[in-house]
């Protein structure tokens, strides 16, 4: 099967969520079946041979492409959600918007120490959603082994501020 170039799956909506801001959307990516399919497959082949234990996706769409990624890769999901979604006890971050705070949680018994995890998002922008997760996972004494998501918009210069962790996108803006 020939590649497909997945670039052409992001559809751009402009003045989403609000005046002035470029909306990159996966919807497209996510209707097609071979580019799905295809992106699962670039993600699964870059990380199997790094023996992870859990992908760890970032609500909401990072649960799209971490679960499927998990099945790939034989490994376990586990979800991180804003605060008050997770039904069991929780160990949170609270991090910085542009406009005021956010909390993410995950279970507190959803990984163990020396556990080798996997972050995956759909999207890398600014990086404080992924700098929150790292915050979060590194409370849960676990090696990351990288940072994934489906598109960066490089523009925005995230990738300069997540630390300590390699970060790896498929598609650049």
């Amino acid at each position: 099967m020939p590649e497909i170039d997945l670039k052409n799956f992001i559809r751009d909506i402009p003045d989403f969520p609000k005046p002035g801001i470029l909306f990159k959307d996966i919807t497209p990516l996510l209707k097609d079946a071979q580019a799905l399919d295809t992106a699962i497959r670039i993600l699964a082949e870059k990380f199997q041979s790094e023996k992870i234990d859990y992908v760890v996706g970032i609500e909401s769409r990072g649960f799209i492409f971490g679960a499927a990624l998990a099945t790939a890769l034989g490994a376990g999901f586990i979800p991180v959600r804003k605060k008050g979604k997770l039904p069991y006890k929780t160990r949170q971050v609270t991090y910085d918007l542009e406009y005021g705070q956010d909390t993410l949680e995950i279970h507190e018994d959803a990984l163990s120490a020396g556990d080798r995890v996997l972050i995956i998002d759909d999207l890398l922008a600014t990086g404080g959603t992924v700098n929150a997760v790292i915050t979060l996972l590194k409370g849960c004494r676990v090696q990351i082994v990288s940072f994934a998501c489906v598109v960066e918009l490089a523009f925005l210069n995230g990738r300069d501020k997540v630390t300590d962790v390699p970060v790896y996108s498929m598609i650049q803006f």
